[in-house]
Parts: structure tokens; sequence; C-alpha cells
């Protein structure tokens, strides 16, 4: 009986360590960073396609080039962060904060951003074709040349907060 108990209280503990993120790993394809604190570092031009992010803070980390294709973002922070260039494309980015952050010429087709808050960011020449933004919060986000959710709508010169 005492072996059966033992046993049941390891084979529940040990899944849970399983799931625990290694904020350690290298930046590769598919890592597991849930709440990890990644303030300030450079990831730019490397691959994070797939990986878990959720409620992870990048504030002020450069990610110039960086591959967030099919992200698990969910209440990440790219507050003052550098994304000029990358690919957000897939991801969940519900909730998420990129406040300050510059999005310049990224692409976030079909990336789920509902609720997400863009206060005073930079996304100029952005693809946003297919994005879901119910909720999102635009303050003062400039969209100058940004392609709209509907692929075809180019945001007008001077487009703050929405696209003109």
């Amino acid at each position: 009986m005492r072996l059966v108990l033992i046993l049941a209280v390891f084979a529940l503990i040990r899944p849970v360590e399983a799931l625990a993120a290694d904020c350690t790993q290298p930046a590769a394809p598919g890592v597991d960073w849930q709440r990890c604190y990644m303030d300030g570092r450079d990831f730019s031009r490397h691959d994070l396609s797939g990986a878990r992010l959720r409620e992870t803070s990048f504030q002020r980390a450069r990610l110039d080039g960086t591959v967030l294709a099919k992200v698990d973002g969910y209440r990440v922070r790219f507050i003052s962060a550098a994304l000029v260039g990358a690919r957000l494309d897939d991801g969940v980015f519900s909730e998420a904060d990129f406040t300050k952050a510059d999005l310049g010429g990224a692409s976030l087709a079909r990336a789920d951003l509902r609720r997400a808050r863009f206060y005073h960011a930079s996304l100029r020449g952005a693809d946003l074709t297919g994005a879901r933004t119910l909720g999102a919060e635009l303050l003062n986000a400039d969209l100058s040349g940004a392609r709209w959710t509907d692929g075809k709508t180019i945001c007008a010169e001077g487009s703050l907060g929405q696209c003109n």
C-alpha cells in the first residue's frame, strides 16, 4: 500500500517538473521560455519559431529580423523592444504588450493580436494581413505604410492609432 502511495505521489510530481520552463536554454525553435526574463538581451536574427513565450519579458531586447512564427506569446512583454523586420506570422500574442516597440517592416500576418497593447509603437511598413485585432489598443501607434488586416489597404503616411 505504501509503495502504491509513493508511486502515485511521484507520478503527480514528475509531470510538473517536465512542464517547467528552462530559462537558460539557448535560443532555438520550440524553446520553452515561459515566464522568463529576457530583458535587454540580443536575439537578432534568431529562429524562435514555435517557442513557448507565455508571460515572458523582452523589455528593451533586440529581436530585429527574428523569426517568431507560430509562437505562443500570450501576455508576452515587448516593451521598448526592437523587432524591425521580425516575423510574427501565425503567432498567438493575445494580451501582449508592445508599448513603444519598433515593429517597422515586421510581418504579423494571421497573428492573434486580440487585446494586445501597441501604445506609441511603430508599425511603419508592417504587414497585418489576416491579423485578429479585436480589442487591440493602438493609442498613438504609427501605422504609416502598414498593410492592414484586409491584406489590401495600405495605411496612409501619418496614420496614428488607426489606419487611414
